[in-house]
């Protein structure tokens, strides 16, 4: 079996952030980071220098979209209910219909009347980046089992087995957030990647935040690829496109989840 390359992907200001995990050895990993304005470009940069690796690419950004009047998604559903305290970092994904509207006011006309729902000013800001992705997976089948749903907050707390406390644009909540991955299989190379990417690239493009939610999923990828995964829900739904509607995290002993 050849070497595998796990990708940790977290939407930011200028596009998209990706951190690369790439098998050097049974016990090492050579990691990257880069940004990319699309996904596509995220996609060719793989295939480019990670040709002979198999690829799993955790992203951070709603996959799979309910058409108007077919209700809200089971996994935003299970994974609230998961996180409990955190519930609220999973916020309702708009119909497919407005997603592709081409205004907020158009937007949540079309959400209200299809589903009976307006839409947040937060789920409009990632409109651009739902639609990037969906756009991408529904031309390129062969990456649908490559790229998978994730949320950052489920990866934090399988990485602990606890919620956590803070906000993450929250100083304490960097912190912690921090060490949760740090958790993550004695992962020795946290600070490093944090500070590379922190001194690459600015802040007005980059969020510190932003590249937590990369690195978390991109560990989760690891994790998951040894000790198995969780599906949330256990059966995905089929959204109009074909597209599995599911989130997935790592099985975590710490969580009591297999």
């Amino acid at each position: 079996m050849g070497k595998k390359v796990f990708v940790g992907v977290d939407g930011c200001r200028a596009g998209w952030f990706a951190v690369f995990l790439k098998e050097e050895n049974e016990n090492g990993f050579r990691w990257e980071v880069a940004l990319f304005p699309e996904f596509s470009f995220l996609i060719d940069f793989l295939e480019n220098k990670c040709s002979q690796a198999e690829p799993l690419i955790l992203i951070d950004i709603p996959i799979g979209l309910k058409n108007g009047g077919t209700g809200e998604r089971l996994s935003d559903k299970g994974a609230r209910e998961i996180l409990k305290s955190r519930k609220s970092s999973i916020f309702p994904v708009p119909c497919r219909e407005a997603v592709y509207a081409e205004t907020y006011k158009k937007a949540c006309e079309i959400n209200k009347r299809l589903t009976g729902k307006s839409i947040s000013k937060q789920a409009w800001n990632i409109v651009p980046k739902i639609r990037d992705v969906d756009r991408f997976l529904a031309k390129n089948k062969r990456y649908r089992e490559k790229v998978r749903e994730v949320g950052p907050e489920i990866c934090f707390q399988a990485f602990t087995g606890f919620s956590m406390k803070y906000s993450k644009k929250k100083v304490e909540g960097f912190l912690e957030r921090k060490e949760a991955l740090k958790n993550a299989n004695a992962c020795k190379f946290v600070d490093e990647i944090i500070e590379y990417s922190l001194s690459k690239y600015r802040r007005k493009d980059l969020a510190k935040d932003d590249i937590l939610d990369a690195l978390a999923a991109a560990l989760t990828a690891e994790q998951g690829s040894k000790q198995g995964f969780v599906y949330v829900p256990d059966e995905p739904e089929i959204d109009s496109r074909g597209l599995k509607i599911q989130m997935i995290y790592f099985s975590s002993l710490r969580l009591g989840i297999h």
